[in-house]
């Protein structure tokens, strides 16, 4: 089955007019919006269907997803939005922590925030058009005035990070000096450090019973998943070995090759001579310099 591109080709599927319909529901609950007076001064951004397949590890189809998302690239800068800079945890600090918990045997875990952006709260006053399919029948010229952060919006992943660090602050962590999405709790008997890069968070702590009550706390106003010991963090593979950790990008690795078609090309153990230099003017000319470029970037 694909997936639908389209709101009309969706709504002709019932799973994904259920996962449309599911995905509505949620965002009514959740006090996304009001319905209010369009007006000619208001800036209205439009919206977007987005749908996705989830397939279990054996390949079959677990289940349906639908989200709203707004198209962001019709805000404008200083009505509907102003500061778009949001926090994201740094690679350095990720190493020095899963050392720290290596060196002193702690445990660590990985956590996800369902629908972490919709947590977000607006400063700015957002207005959204009425998704077909879903217009109210007693209002069907009113807009969505916005309260929290949807899908799409520029400072959907600023206002996360603010809800997140205020909750955060609330249950006694501190942010680092050295990098504020490292947020660190320090008392007489107990020390946690708790990762934040979006809606991904790990957690570690010297007591690992802190961990489970932490994560009890913070689903006290978020839905907090537990996906276990961590396993997989921003595109690496942690594995746990006798006396340490193994981080490996062997999937990355194995896309980037499919990527250039050099899946089955023969491996050297030689660098590259350290005497040959690229011209712009001498040689042949790559044939899809594009491809070259993103694959240098990808190794950067």
């Amino acid at each position: 089955m694909e997936e639908p591109t389209s709101f009309t080709l969706a709504s002709k599927q019932p799973e994904w007019r259920h996962a449309m319909n599911e995905e509505f529901d949620a965002l009514l609950q959740n006090g996304m919006w009001d319905l209010v007076p369009s007006s000619p001064t208001m800036n209205i951004i439009g919206y977007k269907w987005v749908f996705r397949i989830k397939h279990r590890a054996d390949g079959s189809i677990e289940h349906h997803k639908a989200w709203l998302v707004a198209k962001g690239f019709h805000q404008q800068p200083g009505l509907d939005y102003g500061e778009t800079f949001s926090l994201v945890v740094k690679p350095i600090t990720i190493c020095t922590v899963l050392s720290l918990t290596v060196a002193r045997g702690w445990s660590i875990r990985q956590l996800d925030i369902k629908n972490a952006f919709l947590h977000g709260l607006l400063d700015e006053p957002v207005f959204m058009q009425q998704p077909p399919g879903f217009i109210h029948p007693q209002m069907p010229s009113h807009v969505c005035r916005l309260h929290k952060a949807l899908y799409g919006l520029k400072q959907a992943p600023r206002a996360w990070f603010a809800r997140l660090s205020s909750r955060l602050n609330e249950l006694g962590f501190l942010p680092s000096k050295s990098d504020s999405s490292l947020f660190i709790l320090r008392t007489p008997h107990l020390m946690c450090f708790v990762l934040i890069y979006m809606d991904d968070i790990i957690v570690t702590c010297s007591d690992s019973s802190a961990i489970t009550s932490f994560i009890s706390q913070l689903g006290t106003e978020f839905v907090v998943k537990d996906l276990g010991p961590l396993n997989f963090f921003l595109g690496v593979k942690v594995l746990f070995i006798s006396g340490g950790l193994l981080l490996s990008q062997h999937r990355y690795i194995i896309n980037l090759l499919r990527k250039v078609h050099m899946v089955d090309a023969k491996p050297v153990t030689s660098p590259m001579s350290s005497a040959h230099t690229l011209s712009q003017f001498v040689g042949d000319a790559f044939d899809a310099p594009t491809l070259y470029r993103s694959t240098v970037e990808a190794f950067q």
